[in-house]
């Protein structure tokens, strides 16, 4: 029998579907990085299958666009379960932001399913108050009628998400 590799707490996966990254999320990510030698974002969804405002591969090079900053970061997808890919990368602790009091109820019996499954942790990370009002669903909303969001997105996601709703 192989012996299994012991997952390493230097490296961190902060999973999502990210349709699209925002700010918020930036914050997370940045400081995961801050804390853990390598980070991973996982963008997870079915690439073959067209859920949300953006395809995989756009949501990929949207947080590989917004993240050039961050040495230590490295974006991926995955489309099946997260402990499979934390268990085959080697990567020992999931990352999570959380807004409100709701996020972590809706996250703790995820976190505690994961920690049963492979023993792999999860850390949560309190969102920073100025975006605890942030969200990708709220944000395209708000872009769809015509809103102001320059504040709560890159500027990339910011003008690929108005590109999405410009009447064609």
């Amino acid at each position: 029998m192989e012996t299994p590799v012991t997952p390493t707490v230097h490296r961190a996966v902060c999973p999502g579907s990210f349709d699209p990254v925002t700010m918020g999320h930036l914050d997370i990510f940045r400081r995961a990085a801050a804390q853990f030698d390598e980070v991973v974002v996982l963008v997870t969804g079915n690439p073959n299958k067209n859920s949300g405002l953006f395809s995989i591969d756009e949501r990929l090079e949207l947080v590989r666009s917004a993240t050039t900053e961050i040495p230590n970061l490295r974006v991926d997808w995955w489309s099946g379960l997260l402990v499979n890919y934390t268990t085959e990368h080697n990567i020992g602790v999931i990352v999570k932001g959380l807004r409100s009091a709701l996020d972590y109820e809706y996250e703790i019996p995820m976190a505690q399913m994961n920690r049963n499954l492979t023993g792999v942790d999860t850390v949560f990370f309190m969102t920073d108050p100025k975006y605890g009002h942030v969200s990708s669903t709220l944000c395209k909303e708000v872009v769809k009628y015509g809103g102001d969001i320059r504040d709560m997105l890159p500027a990339e996601v910011e003008k690929a998400i108005k590109a999405k709703y410009a009447p064609s």
